[in-house]
């Protein structure tokens, strides 16, 4: 994935009132920006201006069905989000082992010198 893509993506999520639109599409799947926009105090236009952002980034496809532009999640990008922070984990389970392993060793020390545990 293209760094100026994932940028586009993230900016995309960074908004609590997208992400919210798309945890409604992935639940209920093809839905108008009418039914999007009950939820939120905002109106129809400022709702279709989300929607604009998030088709922007791939995030979601909008169909035409006469009057009805109905929108439906695309989460192949959001693939490739989870892709990219996934690369971090090992990263991250590496220096949570090394923080168990230090800890290990002071409770070691700590019962090797005679001292009581501390309580919580």
């Amino acid at each position: 994935m293209p760094a100026d893509r994932l940028s586009t993506v993230f900016s995309a999520l960074s908004d609590p009132t997208r992400r919210a639109i798309l945890s409604k599409l992935a639940l209920s799947g093809e839905t108008s920006v009418t039914a999007l926009a009950k939820p939120f105090r905002m109106s129809l236009p400022a709702v279709s201006k989300h929607l604009k952002v998030l088709e922007d980034a791939g995030l979601i496809s909008r169909a035409r069905d006469a009057q009805w532009r109905p929108a439906r999640l695309q989460a192949a990008p959001l693939k490739e989000v989870s892709d990219w922070v996934g690369s971090y984990r090992r990263f991250w389970e590496q220096r949570f082992d090394r923080l168990d392993n230090y800890l290990q060793q002071l409770q070691k020390k700590e019962k090797e010198n005679g001292r009581p545990k501390r309580s919580k």
